[in-house]
């Protein structure tokens, strides 16, 4: 944790300066060091025997991975916080940590494709039932409740789709059967969305995206409550868990210009929808901080900001040669997945074998794309242009 004796009444943007920092034990250095280790000794073979020192093999942690850790379960108000080498690797871990064999789980239908395919392809194998529910779902939820549930995955909002779902209602659904709410919280990060503070269990955050934000780092976090964190605290041991001690550096590095980073990124995408919003090439736009949004009222009242990822749908009638066209005469945004860095990207959406239970219209052409830190007049004629040419 920050050494600074206010840490608790600080404000976030302080905290994302200082959480995790501690000089005065590192020579005054300001930032923490890269500790690269396997092997720990100890002074006697009693404190061996015993384990009474602060680390003990370098696989169950070290000062570099320490300052991260603290500094994520500060911000997000954890009862502790594990880092994993990816966002899927995290969820992973999280789901793992609250499901057995017999088990059942519910999970959102807009969630993350990877988590899709290691639900349906992991989970099975480990004799877990694995059931997908419509975003929309409240309270309902639970008449798809069974003896065996024991956790709700959520994600807000959905990367590709963007509903948002009332995650608090879905926690007080949870709790009348003690199951576990797990929510992938990447789009808003920690600063913007406070998951464990709705009730959420396990917060996860792909720490690739936002946290790390310049596309040079695969990273995960897991923050948990005092509820979750002991299953989630032994399952990471047991599992051999371990992020390499550059690449925590480096997301420690992107923490401290997180807030920065996304305010632009924030008002550079709202700039751009605005500008969306006028063209006959488009039709409905995707961000939940738009007020004809779906889901604005929930965000309005669960999260602080917004992030840089969209999407919006071409009109009806568009074709897939169109979408495609428009998308390879880009050429400030890059073709790629992943998302969060400096850098802006798009990729169209498909849908199918994304979405089992909501509705979508498959003949719908969609794009995400997510809003770097560049001028956003120049991406605004980057679009215009790509526009122009696909529908000359």
């Amino acid at each position: 944790m920050s050494s600074h004796k206010f840490a608790s009444a600080l404000k976030a943007d302080t905290k994302l300066a200082h959480a995790g920092r501690d000089p005065l034990a590192f020579h005054g250095f300001v930032n923490p060091p890269v500790v690269h280790a396997s092997t720990v000794l100890y002074p006697d073979a009693k404190t061996l025997v015993t384990g009474q020192q602060t680390y003990s093999y370098a696989r169950r942690g070290n000062p570099t991975t320490d300052a991260l850790e603290s500094a994520l379960a500060e911000i997000e108000g954890a009862a502790g916080v594990k880092i994993a080498n990816s966002g899927l690797n995290a969820i992973a871990l999280a789901i793992l940590s609250c499901v057995k064999a017999g088990d059942h789980i519910l999970i959102a239908d807009t969630a993350y494709g990877p988590t899709r395919h290691f639900a349906d392809t992991v989970l099975p194998g480990l004799g877990v039932t694995v059931e997908y529910y419509d975003p929309s779902v409240g309270e309902e939820i639970s008449s798809l409740f069974r003896a065996e549930t024991t956790a709700i995955f959520t994600e807000a909002p959905g990367s590709l789709t963007f509903e948002m779902q009332d995650v608090p209602v879905l926690v007080a659904a949870a709790r009348t059967i003690d199951a576990t709410v797990l929510m992938d919280n990447t789009w808003a990060s920690p600063l913007f969305c406070q998951p464990l503070s709705l009730g959420v269990d396990l917060s996860i955050q792909a720490g690739t995206k936002y946290i790390v934000g310049h596309s040079d780092v695969m990273l995960g976090t897991v923050a948990a409550n005092e509820r979750a964190w002991d299953k989630l605290h032994t399952l990471y041991g047991a599992m051999g868990c371990h992020a390499a001690p550059d690449d925590v550096f480096l997301g420690l590095r992107g923490l401290r210009t997180l807030s920065v980073r996304l305010e632009r990124h924030q008002r550079n995408t709202m700039e751009i929808l605005n500008w969306l919003d006028g063209r006959p090439e488009i039709g409905v736009l995707k961000y939940p901080a738009l007020a004809s949004d779906p889901g604005h009222e929930i965000w309005r009242r669960d999260f602080s900001g917004s992030s840089g990822l969209c999407a919006f749908d071409f009109v009806t009638g568009t074709s897939e040669e169109q979408a495609f066209k428009f998308l390879d005469t880009l050429t400030l945004f890059g073709l790629g997945f992943s998302w969060g860095g400096f850098e802006s990207l798009a990729i169209p959406v498909r849908l199918k074998g994304q979405r089992t239970v909501a509705s979508f219209d498959p003949n719908l052409q969609s794009v995400r794309l997510h809003i770097g830190l560049e001028d956003p007049e120049d991406l605004i004629k980057d679009l215009e242009q790509a526009l122009t040419q696909a529908f000359a």
